[in-house]
């Protein structure tokens, strides 16, 4: 075991676990507090999950403008100080949020706290990526980043759980901020910046220009369909960080305690097998395996609208966890593969969307339902909504295989010379 372990440490370079080191500090404080975003609105501020879902709402919205930003920023002036940037403001902003007393302005530093914290998150995949240049590996080094952030699920749900039980919340948020600020210490003193230089000669673009290329990247129709399919995977996914916790309680008398530890499972499993599935499926065709995995959600999500007893409750995650190990990395991995390197930045920008439109709308229209309806059709719709996005993959798979056979035959068409 530790030297399979020692093999796969010397398949990357220093930076790249530097990095990695720093990320597991940053997700740590992360993970004591964000899983418990609903528990804590409705209880500090006394109101139900539609207001939940208006806070998510502008989380999204707000993160998606931070992440446009970020992502030409990072193409602009690198990743480095982006990244820096990204850290501090939003360790200042977790400090406020703790602080506020009225639900009006934790709304307004909701807003804060998105655009600037989400400033730093193409930053953050496009070093990943630029740390990793052999396009075969990257899908194992979005499973390792993938490993240490559910290292830190697996402690900080169920630490976050007992500290907000038996001291506060607060303190919750002041640990968050102070793990972002040491990891920006880390990235100052031992990375250097990864992005790569302009090929000499070649004219430095504008920052208008540098804006633009969102359009150029929006004209690129596989990475656009595969964001469609995404978009739907995601809106199923992202209710296990914000409805389920709620809905676990009110429905069926899950405490945080008991959340915190459905939660850790579903870190600890990411911990013991995201490595090794990862390279497992590591040759297999990318949309397939985004399908199969879409495909465990739909029997994972779906089963919370028809089982009552906790023991189904940890089978349900089980099964999410597996879907959730085969797609993530997966998907990582397709959008920095698609991207070209000077454009890195701008497209995990827009691949963050995937996972902030469905941040800003799906806790909003699950809390409308649990608020005025039946709290299971929750679990139902998520149901559907992951057979659509199984579909979505499956034609996509075909229609990427059509392109690939096309392309392969045009290549044998094209005459060869010999001559010296």
């Amino acid at each position: 075991m530790l030297g399979k372990i020692e093999k796969i440490y010397r398949e990357y370079s220093p930076k790249f676990w530097t990095l990695i080191l720093a990320s597991f500090i940053d997700r740590l404080g992360g993970a004591l507090i964000y899983p418990f975003f609903a528990l804590y609105v409705t209880e500090r501020f006394g109101v139900g999950m539609v207001e939940v879902g208006k806070l998510f709402a502008i989380f999204a919205i707000s993160g998606m403008v931070g992440s446009v930003l970020g992502g030409a920023l990072t193409d602009k002036f690198g990743r480095r100080a982006i990244l820096l940037f990204g850290l501090v403001f939003s360790a200042l902003g977790s400090v406020l949020m703790g602080l506020a007393d009225r639900l009006s302005l934790f709304f307004v530093l909701a807003a804060f706290v998105g655009v600037l914290g989400d400033i730093a998150g193409p930053a953050h995949q496009a070093m990943v990526a630029d740390l990793v240049p052999e396009e075969e590996k990257r899908a194992e080094a979005y499973g390792v980043l993938r490993v240490v952030a559910n290292l830190a699920v697996t402690v900080g749900p169920a630490i976050g759980g007992l500290l907000a039980t038996r001291w506060s919340y607060l303190l919750l948020f002041i640990i968050d901020a102070v793990a972002s600020l040491s990891m920006a210490v880390i990235v100052l003193f031992s990375l250097p910046e990864t992005k790569p230089e302009p090929v000499e000669g070649e004219e430095r673009e504008s920052l208008l220009k540098t804006f633009s290329g969102y359009y150029q990247v929006s004209k690129d129709a596989v990475f656009m369909a595969f964001m469609g399919a995404s978009i739907l995977m995601v809106l199923v996914y992202m209710q296990m960080n914000s409805t389920l916790s709620v809905y676990l309680r009110d429905v069926h008398g899950v405490p945080a305690s008991g959340f915190g530890y459905i939660l850790s499972l579903n870190a600890g499993m990411v911990v013991l097998l995201q490595f090794w599935i990862t390279r497992k499926i590591g040759k297999k065709p990318p949309m397939l395996v985004m399908a199969a995995g879409t495909a465990f959600y739909l029997v994972g999500f779906l089963m919370y609208g028809f089982v009552s007893h906790y023991v189904m409750f940890l089978l349900a995650m089980v099964i999410i966890t597996i879907g959730e190990m085969l797609v993530v990395p997966v998907s990582n991995s397709v959008v920095a593969n698609l991207a070209p390197a000077d454009m890195r930045g701008r497209y995990m920008a827009l691949s963050g969307f995937s996972y902030i439109i469905p941040f800003a709308i799906g806790p909003l229209a699950a809390g409308y339902i649990m608020d005025n309806f039946d709290p299971n059709w929750v679990w139902y719709l998520c149901g559907i909504l992951a057979g659509i996005a199984v579909i979505a993959f499956l034609i996509l798979h075909g229609w990427m295989t059509k392109r690939e056979r096309r392309k392969m035959e045009a290549e044998k068409e094209i005459p060869v010379n010999t001559t010296a």
